[in-house]
């Protein structure tokens, strides 16, 4: 059996503003609503669409990338000054982590949510 996670509705004040930040840290394209959506396309199986919400529960979502990626994306994040950190628990210590032999961080979003980039799953 072969599952693959198609979409995941991201919860936002501002889908738009959410959709660009996160393509514009993540080096990937927002091309603007889609009907109801503001999507930004991940992988060839993955878009995360982005839908505007009152109040809703902070998610914690964890990317596997390159090295190369990883290094371009952390660059993004301290240009941008966002706080990022080497745990969950621990979101502002500049710090990376070492797990498995790769390197990992953790930022919020505008949001609230936590995103994660890991090296090694």
């Amino acid at each position: 059996m072969s599952i693959t996670l198609n979409h995941a509705i991201v919860p936002a004040h501002d889908k738009e503003a959410a959709a660009r930040f996160f393509a514009q840290i993540f080096g990937l394209q927002y091309a603007g609503p889609t009907g109801h959506f503001a999507p930004v396309r991940v992988n060839e199986e993955l878009t995360l669409d982005f839908d505007n919400a009152e109040s809703f529960e902070h998610h914690h979502y964890a990317f596997h990338v390159t090295d190369s990626e990883f290094d371009t994306i952390l660059q993004r994040v301290q240009e941008a000054r966002i706080p990022y950190g080497s745990e969950p628990r621990s979101l502002e210590n500049g710090q990376l982590n070492l797990r498995k032999g790769g390197r990992g961080f953790y930022f919020r979003d505008p949001n609230g949510h936590v995103l994660e980039l890991l090296t090694r799953a």
